[in-house]
């Protein structure tokens, strides 16, 4: 057994420089007691929607076909609505939700919608909203439904909220112990 022992080295010797000089490789393995393998699995793709491209030049009107009991914009080319003070929009097959008409939305999961929307298929939406801009359209100065326009109601929020500061201002001024040295 020494015998056989001593003449692998020798056998190897003479075999490594053939085997380096042709194109014959071998690939040696050892592996020590029973280690296992770690496989760590790849991860899945999370696929993110980029935020909608939504051009809304000036404030849109919105309103509020009975059926429904929520605002919807109209004579825009988006599905846009306007549920307890957010935006919704429906575009390339997602949901989104903003705090203002213009952005910046936020993809939105369908269970996380208001139930409002939630209760009608998109296709009931669309159909009583172009029901309901119909009858604005065609007297919308005498509209008796509801309705909503962004931006004016901001701008009577800030007169009124001048107006306060205003008369608060005024007020103190009036009278002794306000921080006045007299």
């Amino acid at each position: 057994m020494k015998k056989f022992l001593a003449a692998v080295p020798l056998v190897l010797a003479v075999v490594s420089p053939v085997l380096a000089a042709s194109d014959v490789g071998f690939d040696v393995n050892i592996n020590v007691g029973n280690q296992p393998r770690v496989v760590i699995p790849s991860p899945q793709p999370v696929l993110v929607s980029a935020p909608p491209r939504v051009v809304i030049e000036e404030p849109p009107v919105f309103i509020t076909p009975p059926r429904l009991g929520f605002y919807v914009g109209v004579d825009i080319p988006y599905d846009i609505f306007y549920i307890s003070g957010r935006y919704y929009l429906w575009q390339d097959n997602y949901w989104y939700r903003a705090p203002h008409y213009r952005g910046p939305w936020a993809v939105v999961q369908y269970k996380s919608l208001p139930p409002g929307l939630r209760k009608h298929k998109l296709e009931r939406i669309r159909y009583y909203r172009d029901d309901e801009y119909r009858v604005y359209r065609s007297d919308h100065d005498h509209y008796r439904g509801k309705r909503f326009k962004p931006e004016k109601e901001y701008k009577e929020r800030r007169k009124a909220d001048k107006r306060r500061y205003k008369d608060e201002h005024k007020h103190r001024g009036k009278g002794k112990g306000h921080g006045h040295d007299d």
